[in-house]
């Protein structure tokens, strides 16, 4: 399967938007997600328990499928978006 040709600049501001919800001392933030992210993201059943020393997440069955569907709704570029165009 060929990989999808990405948003790259929706994807660093989707990055930009989620990390700020860690700032902190005025213009820092933490490069880990939001825990409360995390949580929602277990209670949904998307991802085991993000709780331990893991620096790593895994998803579930669920969870692969829907963020796969998600960067391909919210990401991948349209042949049909005028932005393309541009580049």
């Amino acid at each position: 399967m060929a990989e999808p040709d990405l948003d790259t600049d929706k994807l660093d501001d989707a990055a930009l938007a989620i990390l700020s919800l860690t700032l902190h001392d005025g213009n820092r933030v933490w490069k880990g997600i939001d825990w409360s992210i995390t949580d929602r993201l277990h209670a949904k059943g998307l991802i085991h328990d993000p709780i331990g020393k893991t620096k790593s997440l895994a998803l579930t069955e669920d969870g692969l499928a829907r963020a796969e569907a998600a960067l391909a709704e919210l990401f991948v570029k349209r042949s049909d978006d005028p932005k393309r165009s541009e580049r």
